[in-house]
């Protein structure tokens, strides 16, 4: 395991009960703590309402505690043509030492020139891989709601390309995931093996911002040891 320590090193975003959500008056949340998991000290930082990633080196930061049953919501914008990156939800949090990526679900969130710059013999990747694919990693498996062989597709495209903000609602619930892309919900997992885990932002090779990050907690389900990823 790669990791810098368990001192969180980044502050951002907000974590909120269900409870609070919907009882009477203001609740902010509380704030979200991340640990660098394998990037460099400055891969990461904040800038008023941003978190900034510059993809340098590849790898993540977790959160500092587990989720179980959650919706996130969260803005992001990649600055470069064909970036790479993504949120791994119900994740492991340990990196696997070639990709120094972890396992866990994956949300991919690619730019949409990524699809011209990967050309190979001619042919390009499936359009899918840039509007949301979900998919298992590191030996989670999922059973896909729009199979492209393991992973899943959306069934419309979205999402929006360089320099402009693209909005993701991402609902967990028993090791079922459903992606809403720009306000629309167009994929889905379900059947996951692991149900409970850290989350994971991940810096591949490209800068990316995030904003409006915010997480709402809901009750826990009846998951097993087995199905919750190991804690650090």
């Amino acid at each position: 395991m790669l990791s810098f320590g368990q001192e969180p090193d980044i502050v951002f975003g907000a974590e909120i009960s269900l409870d609070d959500l919907v009882s009477e008056g203001m609740h902010k949340g509380a704030s979200m703590k991340w640990i660098n998991v394998n990037t460099d000290a400055d891969t990461w930082r904040t800038e008023e309402d941003l978190l900034i990633c510059r993809g340098l080196p590849i790898g993540v930061m977790r959160s500092a505690k587990q989720y179980e049953n959650f919706i996130l919501k969260v803005e992001w914008r990649h600055m470069e043509a064909g970036g790479n990156s993504g949120v791994f939800v119900w994740s492991d949090a340990n990196p696997d030492p070639e990709s120094r990526l972890p396992g866990g679900v994956e949300v991919q969130m690619l730019e949409l020139d990524w699809v011209n710059l990967n050309t190979r013999d001619g042919k390009k990747p499936p359009i899918a891989y840039v509007h949301g694919e979900l998919f298992g990693v590191g030996g989670v498996e999922t059973v896909p709601d729009n199979p492209r062989g393991t992973r899943s597709k959306s069934i419309e495209n979205r999402a929006k390309g360089k320099g402009i903000w693209n909005s993701y609602t991402v609902v967990c619930i028993d090791g079922t995931i459903k992606l809403s892309v720009n306000g629309k919900v167009v994929n889905g997992i379900r059947n996951a093996t692991i149900k409970k885990g850290y989350l994971c932002l991940e810096s591949e090779g490209a800068e990316i911002h995030f904003r409006n990050f915010k997480l709402i907690e809901l009750p826990s389900g009846v998951t097993s040891e087995e199905q919750t990823a190991k804690k650090l």
